[in-house]
């Protein structure tokens, strides 16, 4: 079948080629959905065509490590700087000038990011069980039921063996976390080797040598949460509200980790909400321009980089 050419299906940065899902009306604002580890693109299918019913364009790549072609080696390749590169260039391939940032997991800490220091390319951020990666750190320091939560990511410090135990557990390692089956079962046929999970772990070997900072975020922002996630504890959940300035809600939900997996109907309503809310704000802001009005820079919090 030929490809729909209004379509974008791939984007190339530096030599590496990112898969795209690019769904919903062609004129709508564009909501740019980013997954997490150890997921992909498909972890949108439940939620993107709610979006479409409300009008909205979706854009979904496998992101770095995860698409076919876009597997560097080494640990730099998958530094923030790096990861943060290749959402904005999705974005100007697509030509979109500014998008509302959806991410889950490591796809939230990268969108609180891209909001953090390129808010003239996001109109507002909606994080999935992922705090603003300020709030972790300071849970991290503190609270020691995120410290025992966080165990994995010391453990993917270690060279090879990650990967390979994680390959040979794959599916049940994710649905003894609350994953349902199908999901763990798809994932795992696209990413259980050792090979392919290289890639994906380097995320977290990357973070030492990354310098992205991760300040206090201006632009509309929402974070859905789960109080059963066995990874993100309540207490980054609660700091985050401390490193947004500008609106800002928070969703509980009575669930796991697997937000997108598990609860479609209520992500999709929290993005939905999020991207209204974003459009009345700037409506507002528009009128005080017109009428003179000072803008307001949010306060930022450069001392924090982003760890995970």
């Amino acid at each position: 079948m030929a490809h729909d050419s209004t379509r974008l299906h791939t984007f190339t940065r530096d030599g590496l080629t990112f898969e795209v899902d690019d769904g919903g009306p062609v004129d709508g604002e564009t909501v740019v959905l980013l997954h997490g580890f150890p997921t992909d693109r498909s972890s949108w299918h439940r939620i993107a065509p709610l979006l479409h019913d409300a009008g909205l364009r979706t854009l979904a790549p496998d992101q770095r490590g995860y698409a076919a072609r876009a597997r560097p080696p080494g640990r730099a390749a998958y530094r923030l700087e790096e990861l943060l590169a290749d959402v904005l260039a999705l974005l100007d391939t697509a030509g979109v000038e500014r998008a509302h940032v959806v991410g889950h997991d490591w796809g939230g800490a990268l969108a609180w990011l891209l909001a953090a220091n390129h808010a003239d390319r996001v109109a507002s951020v909606t994080a999935l069980s992922t705090p603003h990666p300020a709030a972790l750190a300071r849970a991290l320091r503190s609270d020691r039921g995120q410290q025992l939560k966080s165990w994995y990511v010391a453990a993917f410090q270690v060279p090879w063996v990650p990967e390979r135990v994680l390959a040979a557990l794959f599916a049940s390692t994710l649905v003894g976390t609350g994953m349902p089956l199908e999901d763990a079962r798809r994932y795992a046929a696209h990413l259980a080797s050792a090979g392919t999970l290289a890639g994906p772990i380097g995320w977290y070997r990357a973070t030492a040598s990354s310098h992205v900072p991760a300040h206090r975020v201006s632009v509309p922002a929402t974070l859905v949460w789960g109080r059963g996630d066995a990874f993100l504890g309540r207490a980054a959940a609660q700091l985050t509200r401390e490193h947004v300035t500008g609106p800002y809600a928070f969703v509980e939900l009575d669930d796991n980790h697997w937000l997108p997996e598990r609860r479609p109907q209520e992500c999709a309503a929290a993005v939905v909400a999020r991207v209204r809310d974003a459009a009345d704000v700037d409506d507002v802001e528009g009128v005080d321009d017109v009428d003179g009005a000072d803008d307001v820079d949010g306060a930022d919090d450069g001392k924090n980089d982003a760890r995970r």
